[in-house]
């Protein structure tokens, strides 16, 4: 062996070593996102381009979602061991499938907070939650934003409105010319789409919900069952590559936004970097993030949320939050230390 491939090799093993896990073990992981691969996704995409999770002995696989109710669902099948959805999604199946054998759980919190909002055109009038008494709003019916608007308007004391739903694509399009009122929607992506079709964002009025005394979580890292129980140091060890990878990309989105164009070579780039950046100040390195602390989650807060999600969705039965969160194989303290410094 010359120098330079014993040099390659003992590298290879320091970095193992470093996870805690052989090189030469690796331990396949398919992972489902929630949805294309946008600028958040290079949070995922960042640890697997630079080999974090193949040095912690993982084979990951990183799939595009199409809704956190899908990646639920097919984590539950079996099809994937692991995922990234909203936490109100996965609450919503464990109490509308009380019976399903294999119920997936939230191991680590990446959005602190929904990034689901209602947005309108100024020229609407609408300024604040008030302001939507007895207006048309428009949604996919599966949409976050609108599935936990009952919360938002109890928190609001709005009366009433008028929905009208669509598919996706045409959201922020039915707004634009006028067929409805307001929409919900994340508002990292809605925001972006409207200016993709000429408003600007001066124009744009935005309600988060987490301005306006709606404290859910949003999306978190969920596991299968089997794999937690099969194989928790597997999981210990993605969220610990992640985490890694995570730290990074909030320290560089630009350079980041490289890893998402890698799996997507269409993405606008200067676009899907606000994007990335948005969704991280707003809900990833948010102030009750930097409160609680990354990756983690306050026991009070997550049982409000469960009360609020099984009254606004109408579950079969009472969302019990002990039951859709293990945060046992979160990395140590040191290691989630990842967010960047406050900006002033």
């Amino acid at each position: 062996m010359n120098k330079r491939q014993l040099f390659k090799t003992t590298a290879a093993l320091v970095a193992a070593a470093a996870f805690g896990s052989s090189a030469y073990a690796q331990t396949p992981i398919k992972f489902q996102l929630d949805w294309r691969f946008e600028g958040p996704a290079a949070l995922f995409l960042q640890p697997a381009a630079k080999g974090y999770f193949k040095a912690a002995g993982l084979d990951v696989t990183i799939d595009a979602g199409n809704g956190s109710g899908g990646t639920v669902t097919r984590v539950a099948s079996g099809s994937y061991d692991m995922g990234f959805a909203d936490l109100a999604a996965l609450m919503e199946f464990h109490a509308n499938n009380p019976d399903a054998p294999n119920k997936p759980v939230a191991v680590m919190m990446v959005y602190n907070n929904t990034p689901a909002a209602v947005l309108a055109l100024k020229k609407s009038g609408i300024t604040k939650p008030s302001d939507l008494n007895g207006k048309k709003l428009g949604a996919p019916v599966f949409d976050a934003g609108r599935k936990a608007y009952p919360i938002f308007q109890k928190a609001n004391g709005i009366s009433s409105v008028n929905w009208t739903s669509m598919d996706p694509p045409l959201r922020e399009t039915m707004l634009v010319r006028g067929d409805i009122d307001a929409i919900t929607g994340f508002s990292f992506t809605s925001l972006l789409n409207l200016e993709a079709r000429g408003v600007k964002t001066s124009d744009v009025v935005i309600l988060p919900y987490g301005d306006f005394g709606v404290k859910l979580y949003g999306n978190v890292i969920i596991a299968s069952p089997k794999i937690i129980k099969e194989n928790p140091a597997a999981v210990k060890a993605f969220l610990t590559a992640f985490a890694k990878g995570a730290k990074e990309v909030m320290a560089n989105p630009a350079a980041s936004i490289e890893t998402v164009k890698a799996r997507d070579g269409i993405i606008n780039v200067p676009l899907e970097t606000r994007r990335l950046a948005m969704a991280i100040d707003s809900v990833v390195a948010s102030p009750d993030a930097r409160k609680e602390g990354f990756g983690q989650i306050n026991p009070g807060r997550m049982s409000l949320m469960a009360s609020q999600v099984s009254d606004a969705y109408g579950t079969k039965n009472r969302v019990d939050p002990a039951a859709v969160w293990n945060g046992t194989m979160l990395p140590s303290a040191a290691e989630l230390n990842v967010l960047p410094p406050a900006k002033k």
